[in-house]
């Protein structure tokens, strides 16, 4: 489907790729790795034709219909479920000629429009755009409000939906869990896992790249490898490969050593000459394996703190809110140092609020909450970038914060989170994502909490970052609340989870695949579960109201005669998607087993392209099946939800 001959990429004097050749093939599920800088958004950018290649060619196919989420949404009224549906452009063009028939009154042309609107679903194109939305986490009241009145991050969101709503040949998707929770990362991630099209996705997320991609293209030094399966296994091949690297340069090196040892000693001597120069010739043709290095740079440590109470904060049947109905309460909650908690539950259920109590932003509104005199806590929220002053160096930040502090002591504790040089007097408005970030913990870091508090705090930060994050905080000794999508941050760094949901707090006990089947549960029943509540209440105002006259109990037998006819006729919508259930499942799983057949490098062989092609229609075909059986399930679960019961 691609093919990039020789690319060479600069972004100013420096070359961010550099003859680069690489072939991506049809159905491919690629993640584009690589340290901050590497290339990777210049390579999507190049895909797109939004960057013209400075040498090399790149081929792909005519009539290519490709999909990329904006970096910028447009403050318009319109309404947010149709900004979505504007991103299947064909739908909008057929919906226009159907619309422009009916004006001249056509009937050849209507009947035309509506039978492509047929054909490529357009009917259940508002039901998909809303099922998105709400995967994406917009509440389905939300859903017509216009554009302009959702905040940058949210938008963000709605330019993810719009370009999964083009059905495109190839989708292109940068960094789209930044903005996400970890609720919406697993919709997208079971989404995209079942995408019928080639995906390219740059992720730092090791979980997500795990769950949606069959191959990894590293790009490191200007160059780029495409591995065959997922992450796990490109770090397994990646590991492999550098420790042979590192095995062969040594003995390079030995050997080089031995060359230029001959030479030393006998290029002066005439009966020499001649077996000293053609070693030189040797050592010149001798290829050079670069050592291997280490891949990060980067390394930093929470510093001991002062002082560890216990316990640093105590909550007792806590409210907490903005004003008006409180967002949690009865909260319970003890912080020790050494505790390590990870906080779940779904978007909008309280997360952040509670995060912010507990750094005392927000005060309580009932109960009490108790702080001991040496709580001091760290406290890094989503929006703490924003909190940097642009026009201020990183030098500056130090200062402000640690006025006593001498400009070489502030510049050699900056340059371990490689501000270095004249860097640390540059304005941070010039800066990265990933810098900011980095500057952020720096200065997080220099506060020695003993409570740190860290609010999604992986957005724009790579591999490498997120690593030194996971390190710094096993070693820390204070306690820990974090909230993340980053799955393998919150396994490696949480010894319990709390679940936030419903207006309480209560512990999780399971794991992060317990919360993920627990999200799908709760999808699935939250219908049903509705129809419950609004019988037991019913049942509950019969029991406690006063005897019914004769009149009143014959309107109650009806009502119940009704509700039982309701059911009847509810039980074969309910067999249906039991069967739809089942037929997705088993795609599913056949799916699987292709897809692990196609990981496997031995297939990639000459001797095994036949069945390498069959396997590759059988995946398309399944994925095809997928996107059928989905949109059955789909459309069942609506008629069981819509008879209520």
């Amino acid at each position: 489907m691609l093919n990039l001959t020789s690319i060479t990429l600069r972004r100013g004097p420096e070359p961010l790729l550099t003859d680069l050749s690489l072939t991506v093939h049809q159905g491919w599920r690629l993640g584009v790795v690589g340290r901050n800088g590497c290339g990777k958004s210049s390579l999507f950018a190049l895909l797109a034709g939004e960057l013209g290649a400075d040498s090399g060619e790149l081929a792909m196919p005519r009539n290519l219909q490709l999909a990329s989420v904006r970096q910028e949404t447009p403050g318009t009224p319109q309404p947010a479920v149709e900004y979505v549906l504007d991103g299947d452009e064909e739908l909008r063009a057929v919906q226009a000629q159907a619309d422009a028939a009916a004006q001249d009154g056509d009937a050849q042309r209507i009947a035309t429009a509506h039978e492509r609107l047929e054909a490529i679903g357009g009917y259940a194109a508002h039901s998909r755009a809303a099922a998105m939305l709400h995967g994406l986490g917009f509440a389905p009241e939300v859903q017509d409000r216009p554009v302009a009145s959702f905040s940058g991050g949210w938008r963000m969101r709605l330019n993810l939906a719009r370009a999964l709503m083009c059905r495109a040949d190839l989708l292109l998707l940068d960094e789209p869990t930044n903005h996400l929770d970890l609720d919406a990362v697993l919709w997208l991630q079971q989404v995209l896992a079942n995408y019928p099209g080639t995906l390219l996705v740059i992720s730092h997320d090791r979980d997500f790249l795990d769950a949606v991609t069959d191959h990894i293209l590293h790009l490191h030094g200007g160059q780029g490898r495409i591995y065959t399966g997922n992450y796990s296994s490109f770090e397994t091949q990646r590991a492999a490969q550098l420790a042979q690297q590192s095995a062969t340069h040594g003995a390079q090196q030995r050997r080089i050593r031995e060359l230029q040892s001959f030479v030393d000693r006998f290029r002066a001597k005439a009966s020499k000459a001649r077996q000293a120069q053609a070693r030189l010739k040797m050592i010149e043709r001798i290829e050079q394996v670069a050592p291997v290095m280490s891949e990060s740079e980067f390394s930093f440590s929470f510093d001991t703190p002062d002082r560890l109470p216990a316990p640093l904060l105590r909550l007792d049947d806590v409210a907490v809110g903005y004003g008006g109905p409180p967002v949690l309460s009865g909260v319970r909650l003890i912080i020790n140092p050494g505790d390590r908690i990870g906080l779940l539950g779904p978007n909008g259920a309280g997360k952040s609020t509670l995060v912010k109590l507990l750094a005392g932003d927000l005060d309580a509104v009932g109960g009490e909450s108790l702080r001991d005199p040496h709580l001091r806590v760290g406290y890094f929220a989503q929006h703490q970038l924003d909190h940097l002053d642009l026009q201020a160096s990183p030098l500056l930040h130090l200062q402000r914060l640690e006025p006593k502090i001498s400009e070489q002591a502030a510049r050699n504790y900056l340059g371990g989170y490689l501000f270095r040089g004249e860097r640390v007097f540059d304005p941070v408005g010039g800066f990265s994502g990933g810098e900011r970030a980095r500057l952020a913990l720096a200065l997080l870091a220099r506060q020695r909490p003993n409570l740190l508090l860290l609010d999604e705090p992986t957005n724009h930060l790579d591999l490498d970052m997120r690593q030194a994050l996971e390190m710094a905080l096993q070693d820390f000794d204070g306690a820990v609340v974090l909230v993340s999508h980053d799955r393998h941050l919150l396994r490696a760094c949480c010894d319990g989870f709390l679940r936030v949901a419903d207006g309480q707090l209560v512990a999780f006990d399971g794991d992060l695949d317990d919360y993920a089947r627990w999200l799908r549960q709760r999808s699935r029943s939250a219908p049903a579960a509705a129809g419950e509540l609004s019988t037991i209440a019913s049942a509950k105002a019969t029991t406690s109201a006063a005897p019914e006259p004769a009149p009143a109990r014959e309107d109650a037998r009806e009502r119940r005669r009704a509700q039982a006819a309701q059911r009847a006729r509810a039980k074969p919508l309910r067999d249906a998607l039991a069967k739809t259930e089942q037929a997705l499942e088993k795609t599913q799983g056949r799916l699987a087993v292709v897809e692990q057949r196609l990981a496997d490098e031995a297939l990639y062989a000459a001797e095994s392209r036949d069945e390498l092609d069959r396997m590759l229609g059988e995946q398309r075909r399944l994925r095809e099946q997928l996107a059928r059986n989905e949109r059955e399930w789909l459309a069942a679960a609506e008629a069981v939800e819509s008879t209520n019961v």
